[in-house]
């Protein structure tokens, strides 16, 4: 569980990212799943967009990716929303959260 400081700081390193997938108008499938978790393996902090057409808000996507994927959700506005899950080894992040 991230405390207010750690999700300020990964508040912070998400403002740069750009948007790595997008949730459409179809549900949250096992297919995105999937791509959610391998993206998270790979780089630990990443921004999500819901478009218009979805049937999910922000909040209601990053709470059920957040979940299958045994991440954590940092922020939700508007559209977008952070998910973060920490690397056993060679975390970029580890040494920021402490």
């Amino acid at each position: 569980m991230l405390t207010s400081k750690q999700r300020a700081i990964l508040r912070g390193q998400a403002n740069g990212l750009d948007v790595v997938f997008q949730v459409g108008k179809g549900e949250i499938d096992e297919m995105l799943i999937k791509s959610t978790a391998d993206c998270l393996a790979a780089r630990e902090l990443i921004k999500m967009k819901v478009l218009e057409t979805s049937a999910y808000s922000a909040r209601e996507a990053a709470e059920i990716l957040a979940e299958k994927t045994g991440s954590e959700c940092v922020q939700a506005i508007g559209s977008k929303f952070v998910l973060y899950k920490q690397k056993k080894k060679n975390s970029k992040y580890a040494d920021l959260l402490k």
